[in-house]
């Protein structure tokens, strides 16, 4: 196992899911359900850890087909292409 893989792609993942909507909607459900905050923190680390499984599974199958460098422009052009859509539906509003 690759410590430092480990640590970038925790602290990422963490920066990248603090305070978005996942966050907030987890918020609320715990805060709607004092009895049972176990079972809301478990299904929310559930749905994280199945879905970063989709990820990683994806990832892997893609890359034997596209190489590195092709993804991480492809996926820079993606987060730019949202931020402007983002961007130009806010000014538009």
């Amino acid at each position: 196992m690759d410590l430092k893989i480990l640590l970038t792609t925790f602290g990422f993942v963490f920066l990248a899911e603090l305070g978005d909507k996942t966050q907030l909607a987890t918020f609320c459900f715990s805060a709607d359900c004092e009895d049972t905050r176990l079972s809301v923190f478990l299904g929310a680390a559930g749905a994280l850890v199945l879905s970063s499984l989709i990820a990683v599974l994806l990832g892997a199958g893609v890359s034997r087909f596209v190489s590195p460098a092709a993804i991480k422009i492809a996926a820079g052009v993606f987060f730019l292409a949202v931020g402007g859509w983002t961007l130009f539906s806010a000014l538009r509003a």
